[in-house]
């Protein structure tokens, strides 16, 4: 037990932050040489987001059509999920603007981005950005379309391309029935690979957070570090206001007390808060919403489809993440960039999957897309991203919520065994 915890990757991450604390503060000129070990490693996961979002749209969409296909459920499982994506996001932020995190850190990210924008984004961006309005709405859609198929992943900086792309694709394998079933399963097993590759990627984490404490703590002092504190504080506040008034809320109305089926689920809890991620949580999460009364047919829809389609802790995450960066910047977001910012994100989130890591990988990919802030901006967050375990959490009790929910739904919950099991 003593060496899983000494090589475990949240003390790894904390100790490699303590390490970059103290070298920035005690030697300032030498740590100043660690930005390196940041920015390759978001070359490295940059490297792979184009592939990344279109496998798992693609595979989502798949699955969730012909999952359905003789049940309405599925339609409501949709709708529900994607209300609450929205009220997630909204979520994240207004506690962004409200508290506003990301002031205190002026000019930061332009030293840590790991390149360039093409030359006509970034004009675009700044006049943008100078005239307080965002990017020409025409423009816009047609920058969305690529020119060519694989064009589309071979553009840097233009991930919605890559989105429209496995749109079309997914809903067209999905008319393809049948036939289709062999690319389905090969780009499962695509996505599979690719997860194993950023498994890898991660492994380094904690060498590019000492690496970007270092620097930003060597070149801006102690005072750079405590927005990032203030960040997980306001999401870790977020995460548990959404919990206690959303998903209490949805609870209740469902005929479920939220804290009685918190306590019900708390080893799968303590699984994800050691793990970090809510998928190891997924098998004895079925047994047990099944046990709760839940239909079979309901459980093994909503929870494996959920884990995809509707991580709260991730969206609200990824709203307040990426208003945290442009605060950082000391950029204004008008209206109209608010809403863009819902827009993408509705669609990015659905690569945020439950695999420890994919929200630093869906917040590059909508970077990506709203051109706002440099996509290498996100190294900034390295060193607090594995404190960050309330989105764990919160996603799976998003998904517990939403399974009693739709059960109740379709009137397809067994309310004796509900009782007995929750001693209600």
């Amino acid at each position: 037990m003593k060496g899983s915890f000494l090589t475990s990757g949240v003390t790894l991450m904390l100790a490699a932050i303590v390490c970059g604390l103290l070298l920035g503060y005690w030697f300032p000129d030498f740590a100043l040489h660690m930005k390196p070990l940041s920015d390759g490693f978001v070359r490295l996961i940059g490297m792979t987001i184009g592939l990344i979002i279109f496998v798992l749209v693609v595979s989502g969409i798949s699955h969730m059509q012909s999952g359905v296909k003789t049940a309405k459920v599925g339609g409501k499982a949709l709708l529900y999920f994607e209300t609450m994506t929205l009220v997630s996001l909204l979520v994240g932020m207004f506690f962004a603007l409200l508290l506003r995190p990301g002031d205190g850190l002026p000019s930061a990210l332009n030293s840590i981005h790991f390149g360039p924008l093409p030359a006509t984004v970034e004009r675009a961006q700044h006049a943008a950005i100078d005239k307080g309005q965002y990017v020409d709405i025409v423009h816009f859609l047609l920058e969305s379309i690529p020119t060519t198929f694989f064009g589309a992943f071979t553009q840097q900086g233009n991930t919605l391309q890559v989105l429209l792309i496995a749109v079309l694709f997914g809903i067209a394998l999905v008319r393809t029935g049948e036939r289709g079933a062999p690319l389905r399963e090969m780009i499962d097993a695509l996505a599979q690979v690719l997860f194993r590759i950023i498994e890898m990627i991660l492994k380094l984490a904690p060498l590019a957070a000492f690496g970007a404490i270092a620097f930003t703590v060597g070149t801006y002092g102690l005072g750079a570090v405590l927005p990032l504190l203030k960040l997980v504080g306001v999401i870790y506040l977020a995460s548990l206001l959404f919990i206690a008034v959303v998903l209490g809320t949805i609870a209740r109305l469902a005929g479920v007390n939220l804290l009685r089926l918190l306590l019900y689920v708390k080893e799968e809890i303590l699984l994800v808060l050691f793990t970090v991620s809510s998928v190891a949580a997924l098998p004895g999460l079925i047994v047990k919403m099944e046990k709760l009364g839940c239909s079979p047919e309901v459980v093994r829809l909503v929870l494996p489809t959920g884990y995809t389609f509707n991580l709260n802790g991730s969206a609200i995450y990824l709203s307040m993440a990426v208003l945290f960066l442009a605060q950082a910047e000391q950029i204004e977001l008008q209206s109209m960039q608010l809403l863009t910012l819902l827009v993408v994100a509705m669609l990015t989130s659905k690569g945020s999957t439950a695999i420890t890591g994919s929200a630093f990988v869906t917040l590059a990919a909508t970077l990506s897309v709203l051109h706002v802030v440099p996509v290498g901006a996100i190294g900034l967050l390295l060193g607090v991203e594995r404190l960050m375990k309330c989105r764990s959490l919160t996603n799976m009790i998003g998904n517990c919520v939403a399974c009693l929910a739709i059960a109740h739904w379709e009137k397809a919950i067994d309310r004796d065994a509900l009782r007995r099991e929750l001693g209600s």
